[in-house]
C-alpha cells in the first residue's frame, strides 16, 4: 500500500491484515518503486498525492517494470470524472474515491485479483502436468505416485504450483509459506527451494523449471516439449540455487 496518511494507513492495514493478507506500507513512492526491485505482492493500492512523486508517476513505473501484470487499485480523495478515466487508461484495474469502507474494498480487491489471474475458486484437489494435488489431505501425487514432503515443502510446493509462471520473490514466498510474523532467514527458502526442486523433479528434463533470479527470488515455469528437448540436447543443467 501506498499512502501518506497515517489515520488512512491504520485503518486500511487493520482491515487487511484481519482478513489475511500481509499488508506493507510505503508513504513516499520513490521508497516504493525501489522495493519493487527485489520484492513481489499480490496487488497495489496507490493514494495518488504523495510527499515526492504521485501515484500516476508510480503508476506508469509499474507499467513499464514490473514484468507480472499486478493488479492496481487507486484509493484516493480525488474525484473528477477526468482523473479516473485518466487512471484507468494508463492501466489501473480499479479506481476508489475516499472515504473507503471496508466491505466494498475488500471486495474490490478479491474481484480485481481474480480477474487478473483468472482465478477459479481454489480447489482442494487440482492437477497441474504430471502433479495431482490434495490440499486437505496435504499429499502430492506424481505420476500416479505419492510423494513424500514436510509440511512447509507442500505448502511451499502449493504456492508455487497456484502462481506458476510468476516471479517470487523470497521475501514474499517467506510470508505466505511461513507466516507474516516469521523471522527466518531468507536462505531457509533458498534451502526449501532446493530439496523440492529434488524431491518434484522440477527440472528441464522433466518439462520443468524453477528459475533462480539472481537477488529477487523464484519462477516456477511449465516448459514445452521443443523446448524441453532443447534443454536437454544443448546439456543447459539446471539452474542453480542462488543465495
Amino acid at each position: 500500500m501506498l499512502e501518506d496518511d497515517p489515520a488512512q494507513i491504520d485503518l486500511v492495514t487493520l482491515w487487511l491484515n484481519n482478513s489475511g493478507f500481509n499488508c506493507h506500507v510505503f508513504t513516499y513512492g520513490k521508497e516504493f518503486t525501489r522495493a519493487l526491485t527485489r520484492e513481489s505482492f499480490d496487488i497495489f493500492l496507490l493514494d495518488w498525492e504523495l510527499p515526492d512523486i504521485t501515484g500516476a508517476d508510480v503508476l506508469q513505473w509499474i507499467r513499464q517494470n514490473v514484468r507480472d501484470a499486478t493488479p492496481v487499485i487507486f484509493t484516493t480523495a480525488r474525484d473528477r470524472e477526468e482523473d479516473i478515466a485518466a487512471m484507468l487508461k494508463a492501466g489501473a484495474d480499479d479506481y476508489i474515491v475516499k472515504p473507503l469502507r471496508k466491505m466494498e474494498l475488500l471486495a474490490r480487491i478479491h474481484a480485481v485479483m481474480r480477474r487478473s489471474r483468472n482465478e477459479k475458486p481454489a480447489d482442494d484437489v487440482f492437477e497441474i502436468g504430471e502433479f495431482r494435488v490434495n490440499v486437505e489431505s496435504r499429499t502430492v501425487h506424481r505420476h500416479g505416485q505419492q510423494v513424500e514432503l514436510t509440511q512447509k515443502g507442500f505448502d511451499l510446493a502449493v504456492f508455487l504450483f497456484r502462481n506458476l509462471s510468476r516471479l517470487l520473490s523470497r521475501g514474499h514466498i517467506l510470508e505466505n509459506v511461513w507466516g507474516r510474523s516469521s523471522n527466518l532467514n531468507t536462505r531457509t527458502v533458498d534451502t526449501h527451494v532446493s530439496r523440492l526442486r529434488s524431491k518434484l523433479g522440477l527440472v528441464p528434463e522433466h518439462g520443468w523449471r524453477l528459475v533462480a533470479i539472481y537477488q529477487h527470488g523464484y519462477r516456477l515455469e511449465q516448459i514445452h516439449k521443443d523446448e524441453q528437448n532443447d534443454s536437454v540436447n544443448t546439456g543447459i543443467p539446471t539452474p542453480a540455487t542462488t543465495t
